[in-house]
């Protein structure tokens, strides 16, 4: 063998190992889910919006307050999916909270419990409203990183699962479900249903009581 066969086939090799190790550290780099859950899923992001007010002479939302907070409900385009909540000293502004509830009100809104934590503290005697927006997506769907056809490990696609979970969060009322989840309560609607349903079930068959002899014959 020559120099320069030698030279020549000692590089092949030195080219082949460093073509292994790099697909053995990628193949390491990519677990291989060989399962039925998707990697993929929803994720909701909140961000809070804060506004401060003080009561006026009578305790109550002044004029000028209740324009600016109409303002601003505008520019951050309050309406359904968003939760308003109040913080600060709420049993001693009753007046000024009642003067709050009604502007949320004209978005078709109600003022929900507790305030999430927000930097700083409400004003003295005064109110914060915060206005929590959640917005539920899917990061990095949909990838194409493999192709499902050449896959010889049995695992699923990078891309399993993208469609679902898109359409999820797309799809959702309020993204805070997919996080808190909600608590049972009373739904009018379903108790009407429930109660019709029941009446069904439990209404005897109309050919309980048997078959009625019936004859046909003349005078």
């Amino acid at each position: 063998m020559t120099k320069t066969s030698f030279f020549r086939t000692a590089g092949t090799a030195t080219l082949m190992a460093l073509a292994l190790i790099g697909q053995s550290a990628d193949a390491r780099s990519r677990e291989v889910n060989r399962g039925v859950e998707p990697v993929h899923q929803p994720v909701v992001e909140r961000t809070d919006f804060v506004f401060d007010l003080n009561p006026d002479g009578a305790g109550t939302l002044s004029r000028m307050d209740e324009r600016r907070l109409t303002v601003w409900f505008n520019a951050l385009g309050l309406g359904y999916g968003d939760h308003v909540t109040l913080a600060g000293d709420t049993s001693g502004s009753l007046a000024l909270r009642d003067g709050v509830t009604q502007v949320v009100g004209r978005y078709g809104l109600l003022v929900d419990g507790e305030a999430p934590l927000t930097a700083g503290a409400p004003p003295i005697g005064g109110l914060r409203v915060v206005v929590s927006r959640s917005v539920a997506s899917v990061p990095g769907c949909p990838t194409w990183r493999d192709k499902a056809e050449a896959n010889l490990s049995g695992g699923l696609s990078d891309n399993y699962g993208c469609a679902m979970a898109t359409n999820l969060a797309a799809m959702v009322a309020d993204p805070r479900d997919l996080v808190e989840g909600r608590e049972g309560g009373l739904d009018v609607t379903n108790v009407v249903n429930s109660k019709a349903i029941k009446t069904y079930q439990e209404t005897a068959p109309t050919g309980a009581g048997g078959l009625q002899g019936m004859s046909v014959g003349g005078k």
